[in-house]
């Protein structure tokens, strides 16, 4: 019997990291978006096109729902929450649970916290396993000092295979230092 390629296999996988085998359908990546010309260029919610090489208004410009979806969470993270929800308007399926999320995210963090909640709740509806919408709102509760609650979607979140995920550790944070994201 030869053992190299069981070896082998377990090698490559113990050296992946964890968020790679983390439950979910949602394959966005937890780790804060990088500054692109999204954000350092353009302004009014309009987004970057690579091939024109210019800002355009995402409604009336021809980029895909993943360009405006990464243009709308990296202006989420950028703290140009208006601009991010202009973004997120202009895409196509308003139902996705990634854009639910980031729905939610940019409204709790412009200060209408009901109504990010309402987006984080859908959003899990649509994948319980979304663990980036579970530590939003898990950090939502902390803020609000309802810790109770933000420690139950820690949990879920190590239970659904994101215990070392950027999700977890700063929900996990939140809740211990009270530190917002």
């Amino acid at each position: 019997m030869n053992l190299r390629p069981a070896l082998i296999a377990l090698i490559v996988s113990a050296a992946l990291p964890v968020s790679a085998f983390a439950v979910g359908s949602q394959t966005d990546n937890t780790n804060p978006p990088a500054k692109t010309e999204n954000t350092t260029k353009c302004k009014d919610g309009k987004v970057w096109d690579k091939n024109k090489k210019k800002c355009v208004n995402p409604k009336s410009a021809s980029l895909d729902d993943d360009t405006l979806y990464q243009a709308a969470r990296e202006m989420a993270y950028a703290k140009q929450y208006e601009n991010a929800l202009k973004v997120l308007a202009a895409m196509k399926h308003q139902d996705e649970a990634r854009v639910l999320n980031y729905k939610g995210y940019a409204n709790r963090k412009a200060g209408r916290f009901e109504v990010g909640m309402n987006y984080y709740h859908q959003a899990l509806a649509k994948d319980p396993n979304f663990i980036l919408a579970r530590s939003y709102m898990g950090m939502a509760y902390a803020e609000q000092g309802n810790l109770k609650e933000a420690s139950q979607q820690l949990v879920e979140i190590r239970n659904r295979g994101g215990a070392n995920t950027w999700a977890y550790e700063a929900l996990k944070e939140s809740i211990d230092h009270k530190v917002s994201y």
